[in-house]
């Protein structure tokens, strides 16, 4: 059973943090996401380290994370499946000439499941607090003091974003009580049969108990700026659609606008001169296409006990970099999306793709398209016109 999100307050964080001594091995600074894996793999695989989590806000921030069995390893899988909060066999896609049942497990995990975790981990070892500088070495903190470490991890998100050519996949979400019940049994991870607004709109749907549904209206735009008020119109009148009898209020709401990078220069990212380790967002390390980063946040996780040394800015940086090279095929995928398809006509894409064999598809989310995935992709009678597609690669280093 779903319960209601806990509500981390700072005087709360600061009740439970302490900073016993101002030196440690590592300082992660940023609780999201990848910071937050990256301290519960460290606590788990290297307890002889002191490490410790700088973060202002609640660990996790308010998110639910969802994400295919297939976008993770079975041998990394222990990092992730004690924060699991709800699990289906099966998920649906809906478009307005297709509607398909994929029997793939998914999952979500919360961010109160991640902070809960973290806080576990790392008894006395959170800061609730905000980096005002983060050096290799030690980070100065805005309430004063610094924190001396062997190595600094950046966490904190995104990082130099005029090195990037985006769109954006940007989305409000709400966890609606409905009484009686909304009588959906596993998510709708796309249904695209809704008007087409400002680009490719689709409403994502995750059953979080019979009767508390998660709704979040998402967008690939051309523009990252939400209208939390249109948006949330929409989402009830989404629900009115169904038949829904909604509470007023929602539950829980969460916004946001991932970066789906067309083009970018690397080093640029994260210059070569930045001798501070970097990981998640931070380190580029997220899908181009989707703009999802927990695939490859839990997999920089699972390896960061076995790379810290003298030489660990340095290898997280060859880890990102050929991770980036990795996604130049779908940095070229989203130029077309972007640049050859008209907005209210991106939706045709995601229809075609979702024609496509289960496996293919599975190894598209996970980032691990083979050559053939690659070519079928690419083949048959294309859903852009073939001048705009070419035309929209010319002048773009999506490389």
């Amino acid at each position: 059973m779903w319960s209601l999100p806990r509500r981390f307050s700072l005087g709360y964080a600061r009740r439970m943090t302490s900073t016993p001594s101002s030196r440690c091995d590592i300082a992660i600074v940023g609780g999201g996401l990848a910071g937050g894996l990256a301290a519960l793999a460290l606590a788990a695989k290297r307890p002889d380290l002191d490490v410790r989590l700088v973060e202002a806000g609640p660990v996790g921030g308010n998110h639910i994370w969802s994400f295919f069995d297939s976008d993770i390893a079975k041998r990394d899988r222990w990092l992730v499946t004690p924060l699991v909060r709800h699990h289906w066999p099966a998920y649906h896609v809906r478009f307005p000439g297709h509607h398909r049942t994929l029997r793939m497990g998914y999952k979500s995990i919360t961010s109160e499941a991640l902070a809960e975790a973290v806080a576990a981990a790392l008894p006395d070892r959170l800061i609730a607090d905000r980096a005002l500088h983060v050096a290799p070495d030690h980070v100065l903190l805005a309430a004063g003091g610094r924190l001396d470490a062997r190595h600094v991890i950046d966490a904190r998100g995104a990082g130099n974003g005029s090195a990037l050519t985006c769109g954006w996949q940007k989305f409000v979400g709400q966890a609606l009580r409905v009484k009686g019940g909304h009588g959906l049994a596993q998510p709708v991870v796309m249904d695209a049969a809704v008007e087409q607004l400002g680009g490719y709109r689709f409403v994502y749907l995750l059953p979080l108990d019979a009767e508390t549904i998660f709704v979040e209206d998402t967008c690939y735009s051309d523009a990252p700026d939400l209208d939390l008020a249109a948006i949330r119109e929409r989402i009830q009148a989404y629900a009115a659609a169904q038949g829904w009898k909604v509470a007023k209020k929602a539950v829980r709401e969460e916004s946001g606008a991932l970066p789906v990078v067309i083009a970018g220069d690397f080093d640029r990212y994260w210059p070569p001169s930045d001798r501070t380790a970097r990981i998640g967002v931070r380190a580029g390390a997220f899908h181009a296409t989707t703009g999802y980063s927990l695939p490859e946040a839990i997999r920089t996780a699972v390896a960061l006990p076995d790379l810290i040394g003298p030489d660990l800015p340095a290898l997280l940086r060859e880890r990102a970099a050929a991770g980036w090279r990795r996604q130049r095929f779908y940095r070229m995928l989203g130029a077309m999306l972007f640049r050859a398809a008209a907005p209210d006509e991106r939706y045709r894409i995601f229809e075609r793709f979702y024609r496509l064999p289960p496996g293919l598809i599975a190894r598209f989310y996970a980032g691990r398209s083979r050559a053939g995935d690659k070519l079928r992709l690419l083949a048959g009678k294309p859903p852009v016109p073939v001048g705009r597609a070419i035309a929209a690669l010319k002048d773009l280093d999506w490389r």
